[in-house]
């Protein structure tokens, strides 16, 4: 009888969870609709899910304890009443946006470099502040670094840094390799992490102006193991013209700033670890 009570206390254990389990694939599911819509209804919850409107107000006042909803008659909408999205039309050059959040992007790339540890196959994608990364990164031995960006490549070769450019057209100012040469050279390759930039970022995904980098952007998404994005704050709910993919594509946000409540919302349902860079110690 004893050896009976013994098998069985692991089945009473795993009854137990299932229900908890269930609680969080509900709740995750939804705050991503919430991140995505600004708002959720107890009808299309429970229709969608196949449970009854009492699990689901239960569910939202769960949530609403938690500070990551307001619940209204009928549903529920973000804490910050909504979300506000910016459409950024023009790249500005790569001298203006070095410039701009400098602080911001020191601390990201600070950051990002000692996120870096342990790795030996380093994606690095266009952008200010992966540039910065790599002159972080310029000490590191038995490392090979890949990246389509001519600065980076030049600026690293200076260096006892092992450095692979990948080939193809050259677009100008940003000084960013693509194409197809670049995309098949690269597709053939598998990195053990990736540090990438973007334009914007939106509960709906990541954002690039270019073509040519996006498709270099989603090479590095499908090809690395752990894939950093680099973004500061000042790109928050902003969108341009490329759509890169979802937030479920990403594995790491290294940022400046806690994103905003509908951001925020997006990244938890993702399971994306977002991590605030630190302010930079005072070297004086």
């Amino acid at each position: 009888m004893e050896m009976d009570k013994d098998i069985a206390s692991p089945n009473r254990s795993t009854t137990a969870e299932r229900p908890r389990r269930l609680s969080q694939t509900r709740h995750a599911r939804i705050l991503e609709t919430l991140a995505t819509q600004g708002e959720v209804s107890v009808m299309d919850i429970a229709t969608t899910l196949a449970v009854s409107d009492m699990t689901v107000r239960r569910d939202l006042l769960e949530l609403e304890n938690e500070g990551k909803l307001i619940r209204i008659r009928g549903g529920a909408v973000l804490p910050d009443g909504g979300t506000v999205l910016a459409m950024d039309r023009e790249e500005p050059s790569f001298v203006a946006r070095l410039r701009q959040q400098h602080e911001a992007k020191s601390r990201i790339a600070a950051a990002a470099a000692a996120f870096f540890s342990g790795y030996r196959t380093i994606a690095l994608d266009v952008g200010t502040t992966t540039f910065m990364l790599a002159e972080l990164l310029m000490d590191r031995t038995h490392v090979k670094f890949f990246t389509n960006s001519v600065r980076i490549a030049h600026r690293m070769g200076s260096s006892a840094a092992d450095v692979y450019l990948a080939g193809g057209h050259m677009r100008g100012d940003e000084m960013a390799m693509g194409g197809p040469t670049a995309v098949a050279q690269f597709e053939a390759l598998w990195f053990d992490i990736a540090f990438i930039g973007v334009s914007g970022i939106t509960a709906t995904g990541l954002f690039d102006y270019s073509f040519e980098d996006a498709d270099i952007k989603r090479v590095y998404l499908r090809r690395s193991g752990v894939k950093v994005v680099l973004c500061d704050a000042s790109k928050f709910q902003h969108m341009s013209l490329v759509h890169l993919g979802t937030l479920k594509e990403i594995d790491v946000l290294i940022t400046d700033a806690e994103p905003p409540p509908a951001l925020a919302l997006a990244l938890e349902a993702a399971k994306v670890q977002v991590h605030i860079a630190p302010p930079l110690s005072d070297p004086s």
